[in-house]
């Protein structure tokens, strides 16, 4: 079963009730009839908690680690700060954490080359959509080396990000920068927390990486496998910038688009699959290279526009 992404985004009390997250506004002004509306826990993955004035239960919050859900947290400026995972993924979890820990470096380095010539395979599909061409970053994924030693990431995000967007918006990639870097940072976030979750789910530790290693980074497994991923976001954002130049506000239609990723078809080992899907997959397939079980982490393949 597909899992659900709940956003909410206005004030309401959040409770747990016959194994249902119940959603009520009795206590809000000029909503007081309004009815309780209700969801299975065990449908839901992942829930966005945006507005400042969202009280919940701590019942509830068990009941949603207890199902793997993950619970993101939002600031004043609707920007995912923050998130929620179980300690306990998977029953096997202590084993998966030592081979996880005890992987070696050439492995780690294999897992990396794959990583980045995914990603660029990808960006190289986002430029394919859109009429670019894409020869430049098709020759950088087909010469990655073990490691990336020839940095072909770094090359090919300069080449990417400085094409991607009409020339009129002189766009360069920084969180910090000027929109749309608000939109995907954003896609990103919902991305990341969902890596985090699947990780998790594979009995994987999400703090230690195959190639980030940033000392107060909590999530770098979950920044490392998802650089594959980060293209369907891209694809959204693009989208939107072809409909308007007006994106300096994070506008709830954007909002609702970016959720929908997790929703959207991606190809994984010549199939179909949600992406939400395809991050647990990718997840399970990196706890079985470690466990020396196979070779290859199932990453997703953007599908070409027809």
């Amino acid at each position: 079963m597909i899992k659900r992404t709940l956003h909410i985004g206005s004030p309401c009390h959040l409770k747990c009730a016959n194994s249902q997250l119940v959603v009520s506004c009795s206590h809000v002004k000029g909503q007081e009839n309004k009815p309780d509306r209700s969801v299975p826990i065990e449908d839901i993955g992942i829930l966005v908690l945006e507005h400042q004035q969202i009280s919940i239960t701590h019942y509830l919050l068990d009941q949603l680690v207890s199902n793997n859900v993950a619970v993101i947290t939002c600031n004043d400026t609707h920007h995912p700060t923050g998130m929620l995972l179980p300690l306990e993924g998977n029953t096997v979890q202590s084993e998966r954490f030592r081979c996880q820990i005890d992987a070696s470096e050439p492995l780690k380095k294999q897992l990396w080359q794959q990583t980045v010539k995914a990603k660029i395979n990808n960006q190289a599909a986002v430029f394919k959509q859109w009429g670019y061409n894409d020869k430049v970053l098709l020759g950088l994924a087909g010469s990655v080396l073990s490691g990336d030693s020839n940095n072909n990431e770094a090359t090919a995000a300069a080449y990417y990000w400085q094409n991607l967007f009409p020339p009129a918006w002189l766009f360069f990639r920084r969180r910090d920068g000027v929109p749309p870097n608000n939109l995907l940072n954003y896609g990103y976030a919902i991305l990341r927390a969902a890596m985090a979750r699947a990780i998790v789910g594979a009995g994987l530790l999400p703090t230690f990486g195959i190639f980030h290693r940033n000392r107060y980074n909590a999530y770098c497994l979950a920044d490392d496998i998802m650089e594959p991923y980060r293209p369907f976001v891209d694809v959204v954002v693009r989208t939107i910038v072809d409909e308007t130049s007006i994106v300096d506000i994070l506008t709830q239609d954007f909002k609702t688009r970016l959720l929908q990723v997790l929703n959207t078809d991606v190809l994984l080992d010549g199939n179909k699959s949600p992406l939400l899907v395809a991050t647990q997959r990718t997840a399970a397939s990196l706890a079985k290279c470690f466990a020396g079980e196979q070779r290859k982490i199932l990453y997703p393949e953007l599908p070409l526009s027809s």
